[in-house]
């Protein structure tokens, strides 16, 4: 698989959010937690990983979704569209919705986490598999190198 190179845009449903990115992704996923399934209104969450320095966006934001739980969720203020979200302590990287990018087809899921949660129909097509979260930084960050080597 070859990844996509930078730059990418992508807008929320109604088009009120833009968003840039500059930089390659650090990491895809699909998440089956619980919350991401309730949160997406899916199986599933799909999201890229990318260096917060290299995202921007214009329009207008709310907050909203788990922020108890160290994450903060951004949606579009008008079409509430999910757009990215940011974990506390990590505030070096975003995570951005798949969805939202123009060209979310070429960011196949890597990785994913929360099996434990996994619906039993749901496939995807990463290579790693976890039934939780990565355990450490470091296995994270040993998952974001073997990505971007591909």
């Amino acid at each position: 698989m070859i990844l996509p190179k930078p730059p990418f845009e992508g807008s929320c449903l109604c088009g009120s959010v833009q968003v840039s990115v500059t930089a390659p992704a650090l990491l895809t996923l699909a998440c089956h937690c619980r919350d991401c399934q309730k949160l997406c209104a899916s199986a599933y969450s799909l999201t890229t990983m990318f260096p917060s320095a290299s995202f921007s966006y214009k329009g207008e934001l709310v907050k909203g979704g788990l922020g108890s739980s160290g994450r903060t969720h951004y949606f579009c203020k008008s079409c509430l569209n999910f757009v990215f979200s940011q974990i506390g302590g990590a505030d070096q990287r975003i995570n951005l919705r798949t969805s939202v990018l123009n060209e979310a087809a070429s960011f196949e899921p890597f990785v994913e986490v929360m099996t434990d949660e996994k619906v039993p129909w749901a496939k995807v097509p990463a290579v790693h598999s976890f039934p939780r979260y990565p355990e450490t930084l470091e296995n994270l960050q040993a998952l974001m190198d073997e990505y971007s080597a591909r």
